[in-house]
């Protein structure tokens, strides 16, 4: 048979997730790279699955990639994991994909748990338009951009010790707007808290949750920056460059659009 690729999603907590093709797969591969090889072990030996391991993380990837990549020409058949849900999304990965569609490489992906998915299914917010933002900036000028320039539901991985300070701020740029802290999906303490911006910023205020969070936000509320919108913070960009006051030209075309001054001028200015 042909060398290949087949990428394999692996459960984001509970060992149950994960799928008969994935386990079929991984018997199947005359490699398995995986982020962790001890992290991988657990799983495989649960399922009394035999492979042979190497290890494939951001620290090693192009230097792995290329001999994956050499070992496949060759015929080998090699099965790509993360440490949890599907490679690439946040993991490592790309480096190797994109190494085989290069090389005229088969490339199978099959699916299974993602916890960007359960997340965005659990937070009861609008999942018909969605960004995935993956992990979300440390400085707060980013994460201010990040939130003003989204006009759907935005999903994010986040720092647990991050979780306060990046409520804090979208509270302070819109504090209607709904948000849904997700926290040990799939796992014992799985805990979904939903609730307004200012709310779950007081909540977490003193104490950063525990676990692995992913962060679901909610399109912008009426009140906030987002009731202009990407087209607002444009116009208002617009006026700025051809010479007009920022805070003036917010006043304007928060007129126009039913937006916040305050909130146009704080987006424009966490640009810079």
């Amino acid at each position: 048979m042909t060398g290949r690729l087949v990428v394999c999603p692996t459960p984001i907590g509970n060992l149950e997730d994960v799928t008969l093709r994935v386990l079929s797969a991984l018997r199947d591969a005359d490699v398995v790279a995986c982020e962790d090889t001890r992290r991988t072990r657990v799983l495989l030996d649960r399922y009394g699955v035999k492979a042979r391991l190497v290890s494939y993380h951001e620290h090693n990837e192009k230097a792995r990639a290329a001999e994956l990549v050499r070992r496949m020409r060759e015929g080998a058949v090699v099965a790509l994991v993360s440490d949890a849900g599907m490679p690439l999304v946040s993991d490592p990965g790309f480096l190797l994909v994109r190494g085989c569609v290069a090389a005229g490489l088969p490339v199978e992906v099959l699916p299974g748990p993602s916890a960007a998915i359960t997340a965005l299914v659990a937070s009861g917010l609008p999942a018909d338009e969605w960004h995935f933002h993956g992990f979300l900036p440390r400085k707060k000028g980013e994460v201010r951009r990040v939130l003003t320039e989204a006009g759907r539901t935005i999903v994010a991985f986040e720092s647990p010790r991050r979780v306060p300070t990046t409520l804090a701020v979208l509270a302070e740029l819109d504090p209607e707007r709904e948000v849904a802290v997700c926290r040990e999906l799939t796992k014992a303490h799985e805990e979904v808290i939903r609730g307004a911006a200012a709310e779950l910023a007081a909540r977490y205020a003193e104490a950063a949750p525990k676990g692995e969070v992913v962060l679901v936000i909610g399109p912008a509320s009426a009140s906030g920056d987002g009731a202009a919108g990407p087209a607002g913070l444009d116009a208002l960009r617009r006026l700025v460059d051809a010479g007009a006051q920022p805070r003036k030209a917010a006043a304007v075309v928060a007129e126009l659009t039913g937006g916040s001054a305050n909130a146009l001028y704080r987006a424009l200015t966490a640009r810079e």
